[in-house]
């Protein structure tokens, strides 16, 4: 049995409408038309509960100036970081009620309830969407000796392999490398840092022998030649061009899977008024240009679900990461 999967990924050529095609449709925020009666203030803030540059950093500005164009109001972002997100998701929580305020959620979300005493897991606040899915690859620096993942693992096995870890001790790094350690038997010495840029920063200093990322931010490094990608920790290649040829942990004999979700909630304790709103501005939100254009730039697996169906997803995914953790 495989110790996480959950790799549910939609063809980036899926059909995208631009919201020019939405004609009739009233945007303004101010009733009527398909987002409603209900009207927000003209202000709105999209939290991010890690550091400026990252891809959670990414994902809340791009859909915040997303959901700004959809709606007509100005939306802020603001970083909150701390805790692998702990401190951004634990200061959202005291929003209850606001619909001014909404956050850039990923896995973070579900992984704190499972791995920290923090006092909230992601019931504590409203499911709005789900815009896809974020798979991570392997990376070592371009003169690294290793040139795929059994050859990390096989060194771990016969000696110490440095670790590059961001996100705290039960982030998404440390969960990853704790999978594969499960899996093939071995150990990583862990070194942490504060950001995932921070960690890369290390592996092309080297100082660290492997790290994790996201490709939309580092597909620079991977075109220079600085980083060379040994494997990506899901069951399916990336269908992009530029990612097509790197294998993945399943081909390469490591039972392990691991996606990354991004997308937003709201405050619990929100009117039904409310939660249709930002959903409906949502749905607007994947039919632009500026979504696929996000998507693509970020090389990100299309994957949408909104309100109760995010609920269900997220439900289901706590019940495989606990199995995968367990």
């Amino acid at each position: 049995m495989r110790a996480f999967r959950k790799t549910t990924t939609a063809a980036l050529g899926v059909a995208v409408l631009t919201l020019s095609a939405c004609a009739g449709i009233d945007t303004s925020g101010s009733g009527g038309g398909l987002l409603g009666e209900f009207e927000p203030s003209e202000r709105q803030t999209m939290i991010v509960p890690m550091s400026a540059g990252g891809g959670s950093d990414l994902s809340g500005r791009a859909i915040a100036s997303g959901l700004e164009e959809v709606t007509g109001r100005t939306m802020s972002v603001e970083n909150q970081d701390g805790g692998g997100g702990a401190v951004g998701y634990a200061n959202f929580l005291g929003l209850q009620g606001n619909a001014s305020h909404l956050l850039a959620t990923e896995t973070a979300l579900v992984n704190l309830g499972l791995t920290q005493d923090v006092p909230f897991n992601w019931e504590s606040f409203t499911p709005v969407m789900k815009v896809g899915q974020d798979s991570t690859v392997v990376v070592v620096k371009s003169d690294s000796p290793y040139d795929t993942c059994p050859d990390v693992v096989d060194a771990a096995k016969e000696g110490k392999v440095l670790a590059a870890v961001s996100g705290g001790a039960t982030g998404n790094d440390a969960i990853q490398f704790g999978l594969i350690e499960k899996d093939q038997g071995v150990a990583f010495q862990r070194v942490p840092y504060e950001s995932g840029g921070e960690a890369i920063a290390a592996v092309l200093g080297g100082h660290v022998d492997v790290g994790l990322t996201n490709p939309g931010e580092v597909i620079g490094q991977f075109e220079s030649g600085d980083l060379k990608p040994l494997c990506v920790i899901a069951e399916k290649r990336y269908e992009y061009e530029e990612l097509a040829d790197i294998p993945t942990t399943v081909e390469q004999g490591i039972d392990v899977t691991f996606s990354q979700f991004r997308g937003v909630i709201a405050p619990g304790g929100l009117t039904d008024e409310a939660v249709d709103y930002w959903v409906d501005a949502s749905k607007l939100y994947v039919k632009t240009e500026a979504f696929q254009e996000y998507m693509s730039s970020n090389y990100m697996q299309v994957d949408t679900a909104f309100g109760s169906d995010f609920a269900a997803y997220l439900k289901g995914y706590e019940a495989e990461l606990k199995a995968g953790l367990g």
